[in-house]
């Protein structure tokens, strides 16, 4: 698969400009640790992710952020970078998200979108439905993170 460049503004994107089988990549995103601690101690405050010592006890040996951190990353990211602000109509949701391996402070995270599946909606003309495999990968290439998204994206206006 080879990287696909987005338009160049991405306000003129529609549904017709996401094809199937393109990839995108966006990043790198630095995680860093203060960050890692804040949004810990507020939405996720287990030990490993919020107290360095225990971290050291733990199975992962060292400060790891949330799972849920690395997916407002990745999210960031897909806003900055992938979805359209005038075409973009929001998610139903996600699939099969995995937390495949730890994301540590210092790590520089990429961000890779492969789009599976487009289709324009049966019920709604004005809209179409891409279907997007998202990873986040680290700085060793490692694919640390991974879902399916499903997003609606309206159409261009024939004229």
């Amino acid at each position: 698969m080879s990287k696909t460049k987005l338009p160049a503004s991405k306000e003129e994107w529609f549904f017709e400009n996401y094809k199937q089988d393109a990839v995108f990549e966006f990043g790198p995103v630095e995680v860093e640790e203060e960050e890692v601690l804040k949004f810990a101690r507020r939405y996720d405050p287990q030990p490993f992710h919020i107290d360095p010592e225990a971290a050291k006890k733990s199975p992962y040996k060292g400060l790891i952020a949330s799972g849920w951190q690395t997916c407002a990353y990745v999210m960031r990211e897909l806003v900055e970078h992938y979805f359209s602000p005038v075409s973009s109509l929001g998610s139903p949701g996600i699939d099969e998200l995995r937390w495949i391996l730890p994301v540590r402070p210092g790590d520089k995270l990429m961000v890779r979108a492969t789009i599976i599946e487009t289709k324009l909606s049966r019920s709604k003309p004005d809209r179409g439905i891409v279907r997007t495999f998202i990873e986040a990968i680290n700085q060793q290439q490692e694919v640390v993170m991974s879902f399916k998204s499903v997003n609606f994206m309206l159409c261009r206006k024939k004229t």
